[in-house]
């Protein structure tokens, strides 16, 4: 454990006020020496969970600023350790002046993600949990709010520790037959092992699916934009995004290149990727242009088919094939054109709109939530977004499914019982107790602000 005593802004730049956290056995002395207390009592003697007004200066003795300073005593804080929060003008020249003070008065500048590093290491949270904390930081809708909070309560963890507590069981049954071996007794049925091993193994499998769901309200469900040239495309995307964010004209091959920019619809995040129009060209940019539109194709999950006049049976058994497996919403678009023809398409749902003038685009996000199929989520509900923890689920699945087959084929328990440790040490992974190297902490930690 480091004694070491750390300090870095907490709050974003800008604003009113800004915040500066200092966390280690010697945060209250350190922060003594540059805090002059309006009433003039050490903070080394007031009690904890208590804020306390003075004047923070340098160390020959300028006025810096007057603020309120926040004590925290160990393990009651967000550390687990002795900390203060220096509650400040958020003056950048202010900050950085308190911000040196401390560093001359014993401090270290907090390394990315210290705070949340050092409240797993001091064991008041996991490592899922610390995870959420940057989850939640980024959260960009009601969903991922909602995920985010789940796991930091530690909803994952609660049900990571019964499934390993189950394993456990299972692991010291058989291991308590390897001990008798010789004498021929049987404390489980293996039966009855098995039928535990399989619910095991759903719970597993059921929490590794979620991950296509997480990952999609974490990064966005993405949702190609295609169709042929000059059919409003580009339209279509600047009137979803409330912004003019792709060039339209009337020439053909305008679009060269993939767009893609994210918006939220009934709380969930949707990443939409204007394409190059599919068409036969001699143009190498624009040709460069439609391959991507084909890769985009095949990472979306859901299409929007743009459609502005009745399409051929051969272009319709094209799209078909090129959206196989995914979810395709064909749209007619310019339905405000007079010379506009009733459009009859073997595909549902098929939703008229016109692009130029916003016509029927409730009715198209309403259509877009429907095919994006995603749960609604509860307080307590638990889903995956990490794709860390997904790793780790798949490769449990795998050691619980060779102790299931091995019970199958009555395997001997040293073979089992090596299976079942294997699947336990991945679940233990993903909470932190599995892990003990330096560099793997420092990966997950790294991608945190200074601050945290």
């Amino acid at each position: 454990m480091t004694t070491e005593t750390i300090c870095a802004l907490a709050t974003a730049a800008g604003g009113a006020i800004g915040v500066i956290r200092v966390s280690g056995t010697q945060a209250l002395r350190i922060t003594d020496k540059i805090f002059h207390a309006s009433n003039g009592r050490s903070l080394v003697d007031v009690a904890p969970n208590t804020v306390r007004h003075g004047e923070i200066v340098d160390g020959d003795g300028n006025l810096i600023d007057d603020v309120l300073v926040t004590v925290f005593r160990a393990p009651h804080s967000y550390t687990g350790e002795d900390s203060t929060e220096i509650s400040c003008h958020a003056s950048s020249y202010i900050i950085t002046q308190i911000l040196h003070a401390l560093i001359d008065a014993g401090c270290r500048q907090a390394k990315p993600g210290e705070y949340t590093q050092r409240a797993y290491l001091n064991g008041k949270m996991d490592l899922s949990q610390a995870e959420a904390v940057a989850d939640l930081i980024a959260t960009t809708n009601r969903a991922t709010h909602k995920m985010a909070l789940s796991q930091l309560k530690g909803n994952f963890s609660n049900e990571l520790s019964a499934l390993r507590n189950e394993l456990l069981k299972i692991t010291s049954l058989i291991e308590l037959e390897l001990d008798f071996s010789d004498q021929d007794v049987n404390f489980a049925d293996r039966n009855e092992l098995q039928e535990l091993a399989r619910a095991m193994d759903r719970r597993i499998t059921s929490l590794a699916h979620s991950f296509e769901t997480g990952n999609a309200l974490k990064k966005g469900v993405p949702v190609a934009i295609v169709g042929k040239t000059n059919v409003g495309k580009s339209t279509l995307l600047n009137r979803l995004l409330h912004e003019d964010r792709a060039i339209v004209s009337n020439i053909h091959g305008t679009t060269r290149d993939v767009i893609e920019d994210t918006v939220e619809i009934r709380g969930v995040t949707f990443r939409f990727i204007d394409t190059a129009g599919i068409r036969p060209t001699e143009d190498e940019i624009e040709r460069l242009g439609i391959e991507r539109t084909y890769k985009k194709i095949n990472e979306a999950s859901i299409i929007l088919w743009l459609v502005d006049a009745q399409p051929t049976s051969e272009q319709i058994a094209e799209i078909r094939a090129t959206v196989q497996g995914k979810r395709l919403i064909a749209v007619w678009n310019k339905i405000d054109v007079p010379t506009s023809q009733s459009i009859s398409l073997p595909v549902s749902p098929l939703v008229r709109i016109s692009a130029k003038h916003g016509a029927g685009l409730q009715l198209l996000e309403e259509e877009l939530y429907r095919a994006a199929d995603i749960p609604e989520i509860k307080e307590n509900d638990i889903i995956i977004t990490s794709a860390r923890h997904y790793e780790a689920l798949t490769r449990a699945h795998e050691s619980i499914s060779r102790v299931i087959e091995g019970l199958q084929q009555n395997r001997s328990g040293d073979l089992l019982s090596e299976d079942l440790r294997i699947c336990i040490d991945q679940l233990a992974e993903i909470t932190g107790c599995a892990i003990t190297t330096s560099e793997v902490l420092q990966s997950i930690f790294q991608n945190f602000c200074i601050g945290k």
